[in-house]
């Protein structure tokens, strides 16, 4: 006697599809903008540092469909003066290139103004972050030094109890610990480097 097949559990429930339209949006497409240098090593600057790809920052910035109206509106109150400007390639998500071409075509704006602008929007981020990234380095000789202070405490209990002892066995753990932390801090620390220059 066959035994009845089981429906499978995914088939009995019932779920929201996601439309074509939908996953069309999240295609990657290659997009071509003549932006200021400022603006290329702004959202350069912002993705290394933050460690968030080009495109995620993107969408945040350009799928923001009320700023980005606020900016087309303005770019099309003031005249806008393209200064020398570098073309550039980013790869976008199509959502993200039609909501910048709706809101071009919505308020008669240039483009590469929309991006622009809304690369700018990074600027107090940039700022924000070269501030920290200038306590962090301040806090790394405080971490520093705080390391050093624990090598002679791990040297005195030494003298004192011999290596073999518990007490510095777990001191030594906690201390290689530390620096491992100091390490890691100092690297976060090179890697923000790119921060200082812009």
């Amino acid at each position: 006697m066959k035994k009845k097949k089981t429906a499978d559990a995914f088939e009995t429930i019932t779920l929201p599809r996601p439309s074509s339209s939908d996953l069309r949006g999240k295609q990657s497409v290659r997009a071509t903008f003549r932006l200021t240098s400022r603006a290329i090593d702004a959202i350069s600057v912002v993705a290394v540092h933050l460690g968030i790809k080009q495109k995620s920052l993107f969408e945040h910035l350009i799928e923001d469909a009320q700023t980005l109206s606020q900016i087309a509106r303005q770019v099309q109150e003031k005249a806008y003066h393209p200064r020398e400007r570098v073309q550039k390639t980013y790869v976008l998500s199509r959502r993200t290139l039609d909501m910048l071409q709706e809101a071009c075509e919505a308020f008669d704006a240039p483009r590469d103004a929309l991006v622009e602008y809304s690369i700018l929007r990074l600027m107090p981020v940039i700022e924000e972050e070269r501030e920290k990234h200038r306590r962090r380095k301040a806090m790394l000789k405080d971490i520093s030094g705080h390391v050093r202070q624990g090598e002679a405490v791990l040297a005195k209990i030494e003298r004192a109890l011999g290596d073999d002892d518990p007490v510095y066995h777990g001191y030594r753990q906690a201390l290689r610990s530390l620096k491992q932390a100091e390490q890691e801090i100092a690297a976060y620390i090179e890697r923000g480097k790119i921060i200082e220059a812009y």
